[in-house]
């Protein structure tokens, strides 16, 4: 299936005319506060952003390693729950209209919501896609209908061990783009073999029309660069939350307080971010 999201539609246009790859950071709203986090997204889109993964703080993270749980317990004690991550993209709406904004999670924050209610909100808010952990394939065709009515782009992940006949199943409900595991496990695992990515990319392709990006396992701009050979789009979390993580810490161990270490962290990510932005082909060409 194609985008039902004019944001995500454009911005792959935009990319695929550009020949370049899609540049998508994972951060967990809410980390490592709550009031920073419009400011973190605003300036990862100064840094190249193409698009902006914001993920749902959630008390059993099933598919995330050690650093997005430890982020994911941060925030969900200094208050952050769905609902104040849809407050979060609203401030950031208010300025910025073009950047898609997808949120990754889990089901549960969604079922005690509502999938009515929450469709209603992230639209209002100005969600433009939604990828959520486990919910399977063949058991979202509801609320895949009630998405893209609302015009926000439903998103899977596709793994090493995906047959095609779940590659196929993915295929039929999934919009936007599809994100493809690098790495069997959990976030941040590993080391990336590019030539296996490869081949399992050339595999989706044979399915999906969508743009697909690649992401768990890339920590450098060499690893980014290279999976770009092969990706639409690559997606980074785990190196990019512990560098925020290390430079907040740096302030709080100088003595400084709270605000002037989110505000580290942030100065931090977007820096980080930048350089693998430049790394990556025509990397001066951001869309922000």
């Amino acid at each position: 299936m194609t985008s039902t999201n004019p944001r995500l539609k454009a911005a792959f246009e935009a990319t695929r005319k550009a020949r370049r790859t899609a540049l998508i950071p994972y951060v967990t709203a809410g980390y490592p506060s709550r009031t920073i986090t419009p400011a973190l997204m605003h300036a990862l889109v100064a840094a190249g952003a193409d698009v902006i993964e914001l993920g749902v703080p959630f008390s059993d993270p099933m598919a995330d390693g050690p650093v997005i749980q430890q982020s994911s317990e941060v925030a969900i004690r200094g208050g952050t729950g769905l609902r104040q991550v849809l407050d979060m993209v609203a401030e950031f709406r208010q300025t910025n209209h073009t950047v898609p904004v997808v949120l990754m999670g889990y089901a549960n924050p969604i079922e005690h919501m509502g999938q009515a209610a929450f469709v209603e909100a992230a639209a209002q808010a100005g969600v433009d896609g939604v990828l959520v952990v486990d919910y399977p394939p063949e058991e979202v065709h509801e609320f895949s209908a009630l998405l893209a009515a609302a015009g926000i782009d439903l998103i899977f992940l596709l793994a090493p061990t995906s047959t095609d006949e779940r590659i196929r199943k993915v295929a039929g409900v999934a919009r936007g783009y599809v994100y493809y595991v690098s790495l069997k496990g959990v976030t941040g695992a590993g080391n990336i073999d590019t030539d296996d990515v490869a081949r399992h990319v050339a595999r989706i392709r044979q399915h999906v029309s969508i743009p697909v990006g690649v992401g768990f396992g890339i920590r450098d701009a060499d690893s980014a660069r290279r999976l770009s050979e092969c990706a639409d789009a690559v997606v980074i979390g785990s190196k990019l939350i512990q560098t925020m993580t290390a430079a907040a810490d740096e302030a709080l161990g100088q003595g400084l307080g709270t605000q002037q270490a989110d505000k580290a962290a942030v100065t931090a990510a977007a820096g980080w971010l930048a350089g693998i932005r430049q790394a990556l082909p025509d990397g001066g060409a951001a869309t922000a």
